[in-house]
């Protein structure tokens, strides 16, 4: 059954928090922790539903620990790699855009990633607002989590070592989960979305399906590989073949005459 009490409850805290990142946002001159605050959108949003649940329920307390592992640990990651004074490239030729950037970042970074993340945690409503006992469906989406959850973090942690040695500088990473996906760790988080789905299905929350769609097709078109792949090629020529070899999201073994 769809709350929209708890749904409207959710936008507000994550408004809120939004709000929040901008004003911190206008002292630094610099938009980038808006980043290191998405995964905590999901969090703030799934504590705003369980506090208008009726009930909390023994999947409601296993997703609410899934989502605390997941969004922790991302939040500490990009805050690590994003950790310096200077604003990413891609909020740089936003703000160069959109002048005074520091009104429009508002609503062009903050509240557009708040209303993103939103209609995203639909799943998460629907998980928090069930009295729906535990079903074998909550047990396939536990280990879609578990499988996509370790995708991510290795795709992750391979590419940080990757990018820690200056020799690497120009190179492409083609090993380990990279020599069957370029964006693994894209890969592994589309999977733990479409496992809340399934959590959510087993829940009664069949509507929520635009929530792992609408990741999905960030992922694949928008802030993920179409962004990253954009001008990757101009910096990294060798990047070519890789694309030419190795498929783009699913991981699969790459082609062996793509060169050819």
């Amino acid at each position: 059954m769809f709350n929209w009490s708890a749904y409207l409850h959710g936008l507000y805290c994550l408004l809120a928090f939004g709000f929040i990142g901008w004003i911190i946002s206008v002292f630094r001159s610099n938009v980038t922790h808006v980043d290191s605050m998405w995964s905590l959108f999901f969090l703030i949003s799934l504590l705003a539903y369980v506090d208008a649940a009726p009930i909390t329920t023994t999947r409601t307390m296993l997703v609410l620990a899934l989502i605390i592992i997941w969004a922790l640990r991302l939040c500490i990651y990009l805050t690590k790699r994003n950790w310096s004074p200077h604003e990413d490239h891609r909020y740089v030729e936003i703000r160069k855009n959109n002048p005074p950037f520091w009104i429009k970042s508002l609503y062009l970074v903050f509240i557009l990633q708040a209303l993103l993340a939103w209609v995203i945690s639909l799943s998460l409503l629907g998980i928090s607002q069930s009295l729906l006992p535990f079903k074998w469906l909550d047990y396939c989406g536990l280990a879609l989590w578990i499988v996509g959850f370790i995708w991510e973090v290795f795709g992750d942690s391979q590419l940080a070592r990757f990018k820690a040695n200056k020799t690497n500088a120009g190179k492409v990473l083609d090993t380990g989960l990279w020599h069957y996906s370029r964006h693994p760790n894209y890969f592994g988080e589309a999977c733990t979305w479409w496992a809340y789905y399934l959590m959510a299905v087993a829940a009664g929350a069949w509507w929520s399906f635009p929530a792992p769609a609408l990741m999905t097709l960030l992922l694949l078109k928008v802030s993920g590989v179409a962004l990253l792949e954009k001008d990757i090629v101009e910096r990294r020529p060798a990047y070519i073949d890789y694309i030419k070899t190795t498929p783009a999201f699913i991981p699969w073994f790459p082609k062996k005459n793509a060169k050819e």
